[in-house]
């Protein structure tokens, strides 16, 4: 189909549905949003993984597993949409070190890094427990923000499937934030005040530069609808007010 054709069907309110003819732009952005979402999932679960049995308590570790096991089921429903496009589940899977990681002290910033296309805050190593429970509390947040456009998405099936997707990143949020009041009020701040000025400036950093291209695309096919800094502004404003209720600081990000 041409190209500006499906642009124009799109800004009409028309939704693409599985099986038919697109454009060669529309398909490599589609491709490309939902292959960061499935390697993005992938990365995360596998790190957390890891963490599970750090938790203080069988709760917790129930908790961590149970968001563990949603990370694979969210990567697996987009996935399986990626079957449209020539993608073989298994052979997918087994083509990535999900676990892998890179030094915590680098400084990525946007740049695009490694063989897989998650978001490079799913390059960095987790540090414990605390750790652990600050990262997943920041960044359910922004991932309850980048797929709560998804919904709405140009394409169908994505659509459909974000749908339920963002209700359990909206549960991981609820979680995080209880968690971390939890450990809170057994330990103090000091801790977990180290880690979100660790991870804070590197979740930001997953909302992308202002000048991306790609998010003009994105939002030239109608996958998503705001720029990077009206979604990275959404996340401060909802995430600092969750750190303002744990006693915590908000960080000052250059």
């Amino acid at each position: 189909m041409d190209d500006k054709k499906l642009i124009e069907r799109i800004a009409n309110g028309e939704k693409i549905q599985a099986g038919e003819e697109i454009s060669s732009g529309y398909r490599a952005e589609l491709m490309r949003l939902m292959v960061v979402f499935v390697d993005s999932e992938l990365a995360g679960a596998a790190g957390f993984a890891e963490q599970i049995n750090e938790g203080p308590g069988l709760r917790e570790r129930q908790v961590a597993a149970q968001i563990v096991a949603d990370k694979f089921d969210h990567a697996e429903k987009v996935l399986t949409l990626l079957k449209e496009f020539g993608i073989d589940n298994r052979l997918y899977i087994a083509s990535h070190a999900w676990e892998a990681r890179l030094s915590r002290y680098l400084d990525l910033g946007n740049r695009r890094v490694g063989g897989d296309k998650r978001l490079n805050v799913f390059h960095y190593p987790l540090q414990g427990w605390t750790d652990a429970l600050v990262m997943n509390a920041l960044m359910a947040a922004a991932s309850g923000i980048q797929l709560k456009e998804l919904r709405n998405a140009s394409y169908a099936p994505l659509a459909d499937a974000m749908r339920e997707i963002a209700e359990g990143e909206s549960r991981h949020a609820e979680l995080g934030e209880r968690g971390l009041q939890d450990l809170i009020d057994r330990n103090g701040t000091d801790a977990a005040q180290v880690a979100v000025e660790y991870w804070y400036p590197k979740v930001a950093a997953t909302f992308g530069r202002a000048d991306s291209q790609h998010n003009d695309r994105f939002r030239a096919y109608g996958l998503i609808t705001k720029t990077n800094d009206q979604r990275l502004n959404e996340w401060e404003g909802l995430v600092n007010d969750v750190l303002t209720r744990l006693g915590l600081n908000v960080p000052e990000v250059a």
